[in-house]
């Protein structure tokens, strides 16, 4: 399971073990500190709280039989936690994360955790040997590559910019001293090096594509 902000930097291979998925884990998904919440849907007859993952149900690599016993219920944990308003509070936008987390271990399914498979910039800089660089957070920098986070930089790069419309035509590059996670999201692929040469070529394409202002 993957996400239209996943770029993909190398071949995936097969993460997962058999019946064990391979999953990230988000710093942000917290079981342990949501305890009497999870205990709603996830009660303590059913095993401590840590087989609940700290995860979300992307990216994940699972089989095709195992989530088709998962799916039916996230979906009605999901269901029951948004209609319970201290839930729904709780969790706001990660609720349907929380929702795979405790429909997994209600059937007893636990995720390999696997930092490795995607980095998040601007946060994490470096691609090393990630999978995935998944462009969540907006990346706001000076002119002199100092990141801005929170407010608007000088360069930007944010998804939410394009939420009704696509990304203009003659992309600029980063500037100088932005981290290699962010140039590498902005563009759009990590194998070629010479980011001058790939941001030509995309800027080649838009310029030829008549109605690419229309999202055509």
């Amino acid at each position: 399971m993957a996400e239209p902000d996943h770029i993909f930097v190398k071949p995936l291979p097969n993460l997962a073990f058999d019946n064990d998925p391979a999953a990230f884990p988000f710093f942000y998904i917290t079981p342990s500190e949501h305890e009497k919440i999870i205990r709603k849907y996830y009660p303590e007859e059913r095993g401590p709280i840590t087989n609940v993952d700290p995860i979300g149900n992307s990216p994940v690599i699972i089989k095709k039989t195992l989530l088709e016993k998962i799916a039916p219920t996230w979906m009605n944990v999901s269901l029951e936690m948004k209609e319970d308003q201290e839930t729904d509070k709780a969790f706001g936008w990660v609720l349907e994360m929380y929702a795979y987390a405790v429909a997994s271990a209600l059937h007893g399914v636990q995720h390999i955790l696997r930092k490795d498979f995607m980095i998040q910039p601007p946060f994490d800089k470096k691609l090393d040997n990630t999978f995935i660089i998944h462009f969540t957070y907006g990346c706001d920098y000076t002119l002199k590559g100092v990141l801005t986070y929170g407010e608007i930089g000088e360069w930007r790069f944010d998804k939410r910019s394009y939420q009704d419309r696509p990304p203009p035509r003659n992309l600029t590059l980063p500037p100088p001293g932005v981290p290699e996670s962010v140039v590498l999201a902005y563009i759009g692929c990590a194998w070629d090096r010479k980011l001058v040469t790939l941001v030509k070529r995309v800027n080649e394409a838009t310029a030829n594509l008549p109605r690419w202002d229309d999202g055509l």
